[in-house]
């Protein structure tokens, strides 16, 4: 049992997860037959998926290493999804070895992953919460003991409030963990759209996700650009993965102009 309190059977290897789809969009091992069927009919449906996963995680990367220059020395990283090498805290202490990291998520098979491949570096922590209640995620000890709210903090939201439903108001709980930020704060933030594919296509590819243990709502580029509100947009402001603060020159790639995915940084006024 682990320090959540919680067994490995309490892990759903019955209905895909879609953090454990993201890992094998990514290449990853750590996923069951269920989530590869289910991702592989995402794949066949949106060929391009493999493609936005890679990207954005890269943006989470480029990122990460962009905030950590700034001088913020303290992350919370919310939906953290399958450890995947390099993660948040790997990339920032190229920076600063100094970096503390809180991980934040609510799938026990990240959490049994954490104390090997996220904490085990030290200055780091895990949070087994819900994104849906921010409150338990301000006040739990982890948080409380590894980030100073006096200082500005790095919050990560990346490719995690698509699996939030409109009727637990996302935009809610965004403003809710962002007002316990001080100014001069980072709010990084990705989010998959419906604005660059086939909506017919898309209602497909959202009844695979009905079956999993999150349901998909894809979001316009004015939504997400909601969740920036108190926030200064960092140039390129929001924008496809591919084309936000690129370390090379992008190819004049179709595809990559049809990814199905918003991210952005902002500063907290």
């Amino acid at each position: 049992m682990g320090e959540e309190g919680f067994t490995a059977e309490q892990i759903d290897t019955s209905r895909p997860h879609p953090a454990r789809m993201y890992d094998y969009y990514l290449g990853g091992q750590d996923n069951y037959e269920v989530d590869r069927a289910a991702a592989e009919r995402v794949i066949t449906l949106l060929p391009d998926i493999r493609t936005a996963a890679r990207e954005n995680r890269s943006f989470l990367h480029r990122a990460t290493r962009i905030v950590a220059a700034r001088g913020i020395r303290q992350f919370i990283d919310i939906g953290t999804g399958i450890p995947t090498s390099p993660n948040t805290h790997e990339v920032a202490r190229t920076v600063d070895p100094a970096v503390r990291v809180a991980y934040v998520d609510n799938d026990p098979i990240v959490s049994a992953y954490a104390g090997a491949k996220l904490t085990s570096a030290g200055d780091a922590g895990f949070v087994l919460a819900d994104l849906r209640d921010p409150g338990a995620v301000l006040e739990h000890p982890v948080i409380s003991g590894l980030i100073d709210f006096d200082e500005p903090v790095a919050l990560l939201l990346v490719a995690i409030l698509h699996f939030i439903d409109d009727a637990a108001d996302p935009r809610a709980l965004v403003a809710a963990l962002t007002d316990a930020l001080p100014p001069g704060s980072c709010l990084v933030l990705s989010h998959a759209t419906s604005d660059f594919h086939d909506a017919e296509q898309l209602a497909s590819v959202r009844k695979v996700y009905d079956n999993a243990t999150a349901n998909l709502t894809l979001r316009p580029y004015a939504q997400v650009r909601s969740y920036f509100d108190g926030f200064d947009l960092l140039e390129p402001g929001i924008v496809q993965p591919p084309f936000w603060r690129p370390a090379s020159p992008v190819p004049d790639d179709p595809e990559l102009h049809g990814l199905g995915f918003y991210c952005g940084v902002g500063v907290k006024r």
